[in-house]
């Protein structure tokens, strides 16, 4: 699966939990985009995001993807502890966890973090630009020139709620409204009973010895790690 561990899981045990399942759901013909272990020792939640190739994630797949995942996680006992499993559709202001995220919703907002100082900052905002490469390609406001990041410094990123994106979603809807048989996005599938433990590179140049940044032509400008 062509996406970043460090934005489909947050720790060390939503990446194992990745590891196990990822495979399960590809399986099942979805795509986990995103999982969080979230909570204590106590009342955790096991909360996954997940799609169909073409984007779509209707209640029926919730509860269909919830149906493959439930043996594998009996049988591996991963969590420790009592815990809900929640499987929903990424929403409209999605996490972009896949490198081919940023080319399906190029020309949308959304905003990008990552793990180091670029130009004295680690976090942007800006219209998509689409892919080039392995780099992130993003129009930041108030700047002329078009940013490219590595997809590998990214720690976070997500589309911001726009008139342009919710009138791209109401579109979606009435498409699958059209087609017979076809439900619409409903949020997570009700959550399961609480299973017992038993069952078990944006850079531009910094400041100090000028380097020439990676342009696409006219208008690109590639963002450098700042270094210390």
């Amino acid at each position: 699966m062509e996406g970043s561990q460090a934005l489909r899981g947050k720790t060390t045990e939503d990446r194992r939990l990745l590891d196990l399942l990822d495979p399960v759901a590809e399986a099942a013909g979805y795509e986990i985009v995103r999982l969080r272990l979230m909570g204590g020792d106590r009342a955790r939640r096991l909360q996954i995001m997940a799609e169909r190739d073409d984007g779509t994630m209707l209640v029926e797949d919730c509860a269909a993807l919830a149906r493959a995942l439930n043996p594998v996680l009996d049988a591996a006992d991963p969590v420790a502890g009592d815990y809900t499993l929640e499987v929903s559709s990424p929403g409209i202001d999605r996490p972009l966890t896949r490198l081919k995220d940023f080319d399906t919703f190029e020309g949308f907002e959304a905003r990008l973090e990552i793990d180091r100082l670029a130009e004295g900052r680690k976090r942007f905002k800006g219209e998509l630009a689409g892919t080039d490469g392995d780099l992130i390609a993003i129009n930041l406001e108030g700047e002329a020139e078009t940013a490219l990041l590595p997809f590998e410094w990214l720690v976070e990123a997500k589309l911001v709620i726009t008139d342009a994106l919710l009138e791209r979603g109401a579109a979606q809807r009435a498409a699958r409204l059209d087609v017979p048989g076809e439900f619409d996005d409903a949020g997570p599938a009700p959550p399961e009973t609480p299973r017992p433990k038993q069952h078990k590179h944006v850079p531009k140049p910094p400041k100090g010895p000028k380097t020439q940044p990676a342009r696409r032509p006219g208008k690109t400008d590639r963002l450098e790690d700042q270094k210390d």
